[in-house]
């Protein structure tokens, strides 16, 4: 049998738009109401509870619309959200309780509202827990803002999200492939990553994007590489001693002797508490005269007198190496001599011959 899968649908036209989310109406949820309340309580720290009070009743309004009843309780500091009678939208409920956690962390109210809509999601980043030390922790977190909070600007366009930074978390808004980016980028900046090495990744991405020959290949040559220059943490020894000339032994190296095994060997266990008195009075005493004559000796170094220098052997050396001076020369004179006289002899020689053989 022919597979059906493939063939064209007659509702299935080139005008439809698979991927839009419809908005949900009351006559779409055929339940009717729903058999269970839903809450969410969320705390709200005590310098935001001017504000919600001045931005409650627009809050009120736009989730009354949804059916959904939020509860500003200024006392306990808390605001909670439930379902009524009135409530269509499952998840109605889940977008209000991410509404009041976005309020709770500074988010302006106009701006939170627009959690409400559905190609809208937001992510609570908590970065205090990702850094220890309070001083670095500070430095990477106003990284991510930036001079007078351009690095914050930049990511906004790029990614198309809201971003607050507030205490220990960043609150992020938008869509689904933004907050991702966003993550990346807080969670490398804490691990000491600069984020505007992501920011120049994201600008080419968008770059590359616009073309549509590139829409099925491989991006990675064009984004940039960069390697992290870590030095090994590994503490060298001064002295690398070599152990493959050690002999192997699978037996372990003999028992240390204990404090007490080494008394009993000196004998020193076994004696009375006046006579172990005594004889560490005598070794201090030993000890004191040691260091004593050692620092004498020191004292007298100054004093001692240096070696006479007896002028006659001097002298008499010096006549010595001087007579041995003079052998050596008269011995080369001699030799001299001896050379000219056979170079002499020999020159006469040839003239006798050559006088010969002209006669």
């Amino acid at each position: 049998m022919p597979s059906t899968h493939n063939v064209d649908k007659p509702w299935d036209t080139d005008d439809i738009d698979k991927w839009k989310i419809e908005e949900f109406k009351p006559e779409d949820n055929k339940g009717g109401a729903f058999l269970q309340e839903s809450d969410f309580k969320v705390l709200f720290p005590r310098y935001r509870e001017q504000y919600l009070r001045e931005a409650w009743p627009l809050i009120t309004r736009t989730l009354s619309k949804l059916g959904v009843n939020a509860i500003l309780d200024v006392v306990e500091g808390s605001m909670t959200v439930k379902t009524t009678r009135k409530t269509y939208d499952p998840a109605a409920i889940l977008n209000a309780r991410d509404l009041i956690k976005l309020l709770a962390r500074s988010v302006p109210a106009p701006q939170a509202i627009k959690i409400l809509e559905d190609d809208v999601a937001c992510d609570i980043i908590k970065i205090g827990s990702l850094v220890r030390n309070k001083e670095k922790f500070a430095k990477r977190r106003q990284r991510i803002v930036g001079p007078n909070g351009s690095t914050l600007k930049a990511l906004e366009l790029l990614t198309g999200c809201f971003i607050l930074v507030q205490g220990t978390t960043v609150s992020a808004m938008g869509g689904y492939k933004g907050l991702k980016e966003i993550r990346r980028v807080v969670e490398d900046c804490m691990k000491n990553i600069h984020p505007i090495y992501h920011i120049k990744e994201l600008m080419i991405k968008r770059e590359l994007a616009k073309d549509p020959a590139l829409a099925e290949e491989s991006w990675d040559r064009f984004l940039p590489q960069f390697k992290k220059k870590t030095l090994s943490k590994r503490r060298k020894p001064f002295r690398v001693t070599d152990k493959s000339r050690k002999v192997y032994t699978p037996f372990p190296p003999a028992q240390e002797k204990s404090k007490v095994d080494l008394q009993i060997e000196s004998g020193e266990y076994f004696l009375s508490k006046p006579q172990k008195e005594q004889a560490a009075a005598e070794k201090r005493e030993e000890a004191q005269l040691e260091k004593k004559e050692e620092r004498r000796k020191e004292r007298e170094k100054d004093f001692v007198p240096p070696e006479e220098i007896n002028f006659k052997e001097k002298k008499s050396k010096k006549r010595k190496d001087h007579d041995a001076d003079d052998g050596s020369e008269r011995k080369s004179k001699k030799d001299k001599k001896d050379k000219k006289e056979k170079k002499d002899k020999k020159r006469k020689k040839n003239i006798d011959s050559d006088t010969e053989m002209v006669d």
